[in-house]
This record gives C-alpha cells, structure tokens and sequence, in this order.
C-alpha cells in the first residue's frame, strides 16, 4: 500500500508518523515552508505541494492507494481533495473533521466544515469521518497548554458562567491511533465517527485535574455568564486579536460531551482519562523547563 498523509507536520499528523512503521510506502504532502524534520527521521517520501494547489495536489496523490487528511476541512479544500482523489484512483480515505459541527453557535467555520462532511459523503471514496473533541496532550497543542501555564503562574482564575457545562477532551494520541486503526478497518468504511475523551466532565473539573496535575492550590472565581459575554465584547471592540472573544465564552458554557461507542464497536477505540491524559502533558511542560511550585514544596489541591 502507498499512503499519501496531509497535515503530517501539524500537531496530530507528528503523533501519526511513529504509528505507520510498517505499513507501506508512506508519502507527505508538505509545503516548501514546512518543519519536516519529523518526516526525515522516520525516511517518509515527501511531495511539494498545497491543497490549494489542484495540480500538486493529484501529484502528490499519484499512484497512492490511501490517504490520511489530517489537515483541517474548515477552509474549504475538501472538494479539491475529493476530487484529486477520485481521479488518482485513491480508493482509501480518512478524514478528520471535528465535533465543533454541533455546535449551536453561529460559528465561521461550520457551515464550511458542513459542506465539506456533505462533499465526502457523496463522493465514490471509501471514505471515514472522525470528529475528534478538543485535541490536547503536549505542550504544543493549542487547548490545554493555555490553561496549564495560567494555572502554574497565578493562583486565582475566572471561570466565565457556571464552570458546569460538560467538555470531554480526548489525547492527541488516541486521535492519531483513532485514525491509523480506522483506515484499516472495513466496518468503518462510508461512516462517520465521534471521537472524545474516556468520559465528559465539566469545566470545573477539567481545572480541578489540571491544577491537581501541576501540584497547584488554585481559588476559582465565577463570573456570571452575562458579564462575561459584555466584558468579551468590550474587549473584542477595542482590540480584534483580543486574547477573549465572547464566541469562546458562550463555547465554554455549551455542553460538549460525545459517545464514542461507535468508534470502540468498529476499531477498537479505547481513549485514556482526562486526568491521565493532563499528568501526561504537564509532565512534558515540566521536562521542557518549567519546574513549577510542586518542586519547590507547594500545596497540592485545589479549592472552589
């Protein structure tokens, strides 16, 4: 089998290398401005090219097999890519989209990803969907790190409405697992699958666990959701790159628990706990040089 993989660079696509020794001929889709350092160590054939890029595109898809598109469909080139596809006789695919779909805010990007879930299932691919909930597990995602460092620095933090809505973060490498198994499991072909975390809890507790990871006693402070929502928008008003947008205040207080039962009947899917999955991450923040209080003889806990 030859396997083209987009997105290898990105934060989940370096969890899925490691996973493909042994499994063919593997191809990157990389553009010439990438790190791909992680693509030389494990010897993967590179293609220059971009998905916005038909003609680099079906290059790259050249006498694969099966493809692994990790690279987001929120920015509208999953038609390029099914169509690249098709026509390079690709008869494999596995594509990650995201929960963040059902959503009932009015969010940018998900009438795109909608279309783009529309776009795969009509085509003749043998196609898989997985939605993965907020991907977090090292220190260069772009979810929990955000937390844990605030955590490590400042012993108060807001908590934006109640804290009680659910959330259910899955790893990193359960995600890049999820997506290795599926490819090859034909009872998970033409479906679409929910990936998240061990089991949903709220805001709250995901604080709760971060701060008993990193050894840290931590006050939470409510903010009623209404105000809340006017100081992001205040914020947003006199700053478009404000660090708070009320969009991610009203996301915080919508109930974001999904069942993967589907993914662990089909492939086996079996993710790790929250808490296990936030000491593994801070265990490499702290390996990277931020020793934190728990070093230094501090409290551990957390009070509400």
């Amino acid at each position: 089998m030859t396997l083209l993989i987009t997105g290898a660079t990105g934060f989940t696509g370096k969890r899925v290398l490691p996973l493909l020794a042994g499994a063919g001929r593997v191809r990157c889709l990389v553009r010439p401005s990438s790190d791909v350092r992680a693509i030389e160590r494990h010897g993967y054939e590179m293609a220059l090219g971009d998905l916005g890029d038909a003609p680099s595109l079906e290059r790259a898809m050249d006498g694969c097999d099966a493809l692994i598109n990790l690279a987001s469909i929120g920015f509208g080139h999953a038609p390029a890519i099914v169509r690249a596809a098709e026509r390079t006789g690709i008869t494999r695919v596995v594509f990650i989209s995201t929960t963040a779909i059902f959503t009932k805010l009015d969010a940018k990007s998900r009438e795109v990803r909608l279309q783009a879930e529309a776009c795969i299932k009509a085509s003749q691919l043998g196609w898989t969907i997985l939605r993965p909930t907020m991907i977090y597990g090292a220190p260069d995602d772009r979810n929990m790190i955000r937390l844990i460092r605030f955590l490590d620095r400042v012993p108060v933090i807001p908590v934006l409405g109640s804290g009680a809505c659910l959330q259910q973060p899955v790893h990193v490498e359960d995600v890049a697992q999820a997506a290795v198994d599926a490819l090859s499991c034909d009872g998970a072909v033409c479906r679409e699958f929910d990936v998240s975390g061990k089991w949903p809890l709220t805001f709250n507790e995901v604080i709760d666990n971060t701060a008993q990871a990193l050894g840290r006693k931590v006050r939470k402070i409510r903010v009623s959701l209404g105000l809340a929502l006017f100081g992001a928008r205040m914020f947003e008003a006199l700053s478009p790159r404000s660090a708070i947008k009320a969009e991610q205040v009203m996301r915080l207080n919508e109930d974001k628990a999904f069942d993967h039962g589907d993914a662990a009947a089909a492939f086996g899917f079996s993710p790790r706990s929250f808490e296990d999955g936030i000491r593994e991450e801070v265990e490499l923040y702290r390996a990277a040089g931020h020793p934190g209080l728990s070093s230094r003889g501090g409290d551990r806990g957390i009070s509400g």
